[in-house]
C-alpha cells in the first residue's frame, strides 16, 4: 500500500486526473446498473471534465509526460466505450452505433501503432475531438433521458462523426499503410 501511495505522490496533477478518470469508470457503471441515473450522470460528467483539464494543465505548465501520452487516450476510451457498451446492453444505445464507436478506435489505434513502428506520430485531429464530444454528449443524454426524442438524432450525429473521423485519419495517413514516407 505504501508503494502505491508513493507512486501516486510522484505523479503530476494531469496524470492524477487521468487515473481519476479511470477509477470513475466502474463507479459510473455500478451507479447506472443500480438505476441511479443522476448520480451516474454526475460521475460521468466529472470524469469527462478530467479529460478536458488534464491536457490543458499539462500543456500550459510543461507537465506533458510519456505516462500521460500513453494513459490519457486509454482513459478516454475506457470511459466512453465502457459507457457506450453498458448503455447498449441496457437497450439505450443502438447496437450498430456502439459497434462503430468501438471499431473506429481499433482502426485508428492500429494505424497509430503502424506509424510508431515507422517513427511517426499521428496526433489527434479536430474531427476526432468533435467525435469524442458528441459521444460524451450522447452518453450524458442516454444516462439520464434514454427515451428522449433527441437521442436518435445525437446517435446519428455521433455515428456520422465517428465514421468521418476514421476515414479522415486513414486518408490523411494512408502512406503509413503503404510504408512510404
Amino acid at each position: 500500500m505504501n508503494n502505491l501511495v508513493n507512486a501516486l505522490r510522484g505523479l503530476n496533477l494531469p496524470n492524477k486526473l487521468t487515473l481519476l478518470r479511470i477509477a470513475l469508470v466502474p463507479v459510473y457503471l455500478l451507479l447506472l446498473a443500480a438505476g441511479l441515473n443522476v448520480p451516474a450522470l454526475l460521475v460521468f460528467v466529472v470524469a469527462s471534465l478530467t479529460d478536458l483539464l488534464d491536457g490543458r494543465i499539462a500543456r500550459a505548465n510543461g507537465l506533458v509526460t510519456n505516462f500521460g501520452k500513453f494513459m490519457d487516450p486509454i482513459a478516454d476510451k475506457l470511459l466512453t466505450h465502457t459507457a457506450s457498451i453498458m448503455l447498449c446492453a441496457m437497450g439505450r444505445l443502438n447496437v450498430v452505433a456502439c459497434i462503430l464507436f468501438v471499431a473506429r478506435e481499433f482502426v485508428v489505434s492500429g494505424l497509430r501503432l503502424v506509424a510508431v513502428e515507422q517513427g511517426r506520430v499521428i496526433a489527434a485531429g479536430m474531427s476526432g475531438k468533435i467525435k469524442t464530444v458528441l459521444q460524451m454528449a450522447l452518453v450524458i443524454l442516454l444516462t439520464v433521458l434514454p427515451r428522449n426524442p433527441l437521442a436518435p438524432l445525437l446517435t446519428l450525429a455521433a455515428a456520422f462523426m465517428t465514421l468521418y473521423s476514421m476515414a479522415e485519419y486513414v486518408w490523411q495517413n494512408r502512406t503509413v499503410l503503404s510504408g512510404a514516407r
